[in-house]
């Protein structure tokens, strides 16, 4: 970092709730891995995200305000996921009772087709529907914010203006940015119409400033126009002007249609746990209402944490949700799920039947039931002192989305058309495959992983959670409950223990690299393929502890950062 100290004063309107000056430091900020606190937290993918919630936190803001002001900052200091021009999901549990989902999950474009990534001769071509203009669902991103906000207590000029003081004056980027930044250099050349503040001759370092002009303009539309600053006016001439320019799809009457949903957030009850989650068309709802109903009768806690007998339990448990969600899961606005079928515990225990504790399961035997999701997500949660609980996941899909800029606007735009089957049986960027119940249409919202979380003990707020990682989120947030309510791991330790991974196809069992290698001889042992993988995730979570605070714990796996006050 810089080692003159710069001051970024961050000025918020006034408000009767301010408690100290409206500062975040720019250039002297630390990542926090762990925070506890009495009367508001967050945790993020990035410190001065995490910053800017707490200000509002300070400022009289609730939880809800919260996740704004941090979604908004993190659309600056994290662009390889933050975003404007991607889309997410919020589940909340308000202070009044009330669970609340809100789905802003990217659309398909009017002129999309249901074989628009084929060739010829009819095989997929998954660049097209991964890399540059033709890869971009239409944005939800400032829809979900605009959907959330009659939930906040303050205007969203207030919770824009860290995130465009920000973009207008720099920030220092870390040293992972800078090293993400340089390795997407090439692309951002390759696959841009217009020169971006990302590129740049010179290799970008640790303590660098990072000055999105662009992007400050763009804020400050949203901030003065509100909704209609993006979907309409300059902005949307901005990107239907990028769209022409690269060939893509996206027109003014996608962007002046696209709305934000409510929807009734998935409840069921673990144990003595309610948890809350979000229902399609993310898979995450669905799989983790499976996976958890389907290891909720067997001794885990006496087995043991990462006991082969836990592991395996759990790798068959995501084997046949995922199956579930290949085969029958897609938006529901276009297809009819079985949820309640797929849910129902005597499903569930039929699921389970050739489960053999001894030997490892076959894919090509264990398909789906009978019944009539880059990793460069990321997510944040956040608590209030009202008892307002909030878990937030976004999107661009892959690592800086499309890699395509909107040339004068300074945002990316994501790549989540390849989120949807686009054949058949064909896997996508992290191996997952679909059928029909996922494939592209006109206006359809793509299939997600994503799975933001809030477990209720006795009626209130105790763990908020969720993470990034593609395919592997549902399984991250399934791990870190269990490490939590089942083996009863610190925080710290169930958010920054080694994860596994299985999702049906490939038929195997990824794990991370530090994992012990004691369990992973008895699952080879009993038949089954484990494969070295990448970081897994990049957990968030807020949990209650016994005194009644808030324990905020950021994963170590990145520049996650924990705030509380």
């Amino acid at each position: 970092m810089r080692t003159i100290t710069v001051l970024l004063a961050i000025t918020l309107a006034s408000t009767a709730y301010a408690q100290q000056p409206s500062t975040i430091n720019a250039y002297h900020y630390q990542v926090k891995k762990s925070v506890t606190a009495s009367h508001g937290a967050v945790v993020s993918a990035h410190p001065l995200a995490s910053q800017a919630g707490l200000l509002v936190l300070q400022q009289g803001g609730n939880a809800v305000d919260a996740a704004i002001a941090t979604q908004l900052a993190l659309a600056v200091v994290y662009p390889a996921a933050g975003n404007l021009g991607g889309g997410g999901f919020l589940v909340a549990h308000l202070k009044n009772g009330k669970d609340l989902a809100i789905d802003y999950r990217e659309k398909a474009p009017a002129a999309a087709s249901r074989n628009m990534y084929l060739d010829a001769s009819g095989n997929a071509n998954t660049k097209l529907s991964q890399d540059g203009h033709l890869a971009a669902g239409v944005p939800g991103t400032v829809a979900g914010i605009f959907a959330s906000l009659p939930y906040a207590k303050l205007t969203i000029q207030q919770l824009i203006a860290p995130a465009i003081t920000l973009a207008e004056k720099g920030f220092a980027i870390t040293e992972r940015e800078a090293n993400s930044l340089n390795a997407t250099q090439e692309l951002f050349n390759k696959l841009n119409t217009q020169a971006s503040a990302f590129v740049r001759k010179r290799p970008w370092k640790a303590g660098d400033t990072l000055v999105q002009k662009d992007l400050a303009a763009t804020l400050k539309r949203i901030s003065v126009n509100g909704r209609a600053g993006f979907y309409e006016g300059e902005t949307a001439a901005l990107i239907i002007g990028e769209m022409k320019r690269g060939k893509g799809l996206i027109t003014e009457a996608d962007l002046k249609a696209y709305e934000a949903k409510e929807r009734t957030a998935v409840s069921f009850f673990y144990k003595e746990y309610r948890i809350v989650t979000m229902p399609l068309p993310s898979s995450g709802g669905v799989a983790l209402q499976q996976m958890m109903g389907m290891v909720e009768k067997y001794p885990l806690n006496a087995w043991g944490f990462h006991s082969v007998n836990a592991m395996q339990l759990m790798i068959e448990a995501e084997r046949r949700a995922y199956a579930d969600r290949a085969q029958y899961l897609g938006d529901p606005d276009f297809v009819k799920v079985p949820v309640k079928q797929l849910t129902s515990a005597a499903y569930l225990r039929e699921r389970m039947k050739d489960y053999n504790p001894r030997h490892a399961g076959s894919s090509k035997q264990t398909g789906a039931g009978v019944a009539y999701e880059s990793e460069e997500t990321t997510h944040l949660s956040v608590m209030d002192t009202e008892g307002n609980a909030v878990s937030v996941t976004t999107t661009l899909n892959g690592g800086y989305g499309s890699k395509v800029v909107v040339g004068g606007a300074g945002f990316f735009l994501n790549n989540e058309m390849d989120d949807f089957s686009v054949k058949p049986g064909v896997p996508n960027m992290y191996g997952l495959v679909g059928a029909e119940a996922n494939a592209v249409a006109p206006g359809k919202r793509m299939l997600s992983s994503m799975t933001p979380t809030i477990v209720l003990k006795k009626d209130k707020p105790y763990i908020v959670a969720g993470t990034p990682g593609g395919s592997t989120i549902i399984t991250s947030v399934f791990q870190t409950l269990l490490n939590i309510l089942e083996f009863n791991l610190p925080t710290q330790q169930a958010v920054d223990a080694p994860k596994f991974h299985h999702q049906w196809l490939p038929d195997q069992v990824d794990v991370e690299e530090d994992f012990d290698e004691t369990p992973l001889q008895g699952l080879r042992q009993m038949g089954y393929k484990v494969v070295p993988h990448t970081p897994i995730g990049r957990t968030e979570v807020i949990k209650v502890n016994a005194q009644g605070q808030l324990e905020a714990v950021g994963d170590k796996r990145g520049d996650d950062s924990a705030a509380g006050y």
